[in-house]
């Protein structure tokens, strides 16, 4: 049985050779794709449950093609670069990635990037909040359906997922660390520019002033608080 199918996107063949070999050996069903153009039509008929996306591409960039994967679609999207810059990070993870690996990279770090990436959040509906009501903000975990400031916000399955985490424990600071092994896995912890752009997107998606926000407040040099609306 497949652990799963990932679409590999790299104009290099070696690059996606090696690649396919690695995951192949590891359980993996692999579809490659050498451009971002190729990969947005190879996308819907392949329907992969991750894509492991190189960021640097002739045409269309990893950053256009993982906006234009997020428009409709959730699967996760792993970025491959040779940039190491927090403002590259930061510029992936804005694009809509879950997460960001630099090369080279270590085969099993990548195992366990893709694995964490696949992994449905520890806030599982049975162990965590089925929902949050207040006057501006509506949040069903059950459907994963949340209605902000009078209307229907879309949220991607990393900014759900910590949105969860910090509903579910609403009231008390959590720190960078807690949030960051809860959403992404055991393996995270010294990532806090993705803590960043995910809670500048939530703030965004749900607050009616995202600069003075209401419910995702910043404990300073701790993590964040989700304040219930108080």
């Amino acid at each position: 049985m497949s652990a799963g199918k990932i679409l590999v996107v790299d104009d290099d063949p070696q690059i996606r050779r090696v690649m396919k070999a690695t995951l192949v050996g590891h359980g993996y069903e692999v579809v490659e794709a050498r451009t971002g153009e190729d990969a947005l039509e190879v996308f819907p008929r392949e329907m992969p449950n991750l894509v492991l996306l190189d960021m640097n591409m002739p045409g269309i960039d990893g950053l256009e093609t993982c906006r234009a994967l997020r428009l409709g679609s959730e699967i996760p999207v792993i970025i491959l670069s040779v940039r190491n810059t927090e403002k590259d990070k930061v510029a992936a993870l804005d694009a809509g990635a879950d997460d960001y690996v630099t090369k080279p990279f270590g085969i099993e770090e990548l195992l366990a990037r893709i694995r964490a990436a696949l992994r449905r959040s520890p806030s599982s509906p049975e162990g965590g909040p089925r929902g949050y009501s207040a006057s501006d903000l509506e949040i069903d975990f059950d459907t994963r359906r949340v209605h902000a400031n009078g209307r229907d916000v879309r949220l991607t399955p990393k900014e759900f997922e910590m949105l969860r985490f910090l509903v579910a424990h609403s009231g008390r600071p959590v720190t960078h660390r807690e949030i960051l092994q809860a959403v992404w896995g055991p393996d995270y912890g010294d990532e806090p520019e993705y803590l960043r752009v995910f809670v500048n997107q939530l703030r965004k998606k749900i607050e009616a002033n995202p600069g003075k926000p209401k419910y995702i407040l910043t404990e300073p040099w701790v993590g964040y608080r989700f304040a219930g609306g108080a």
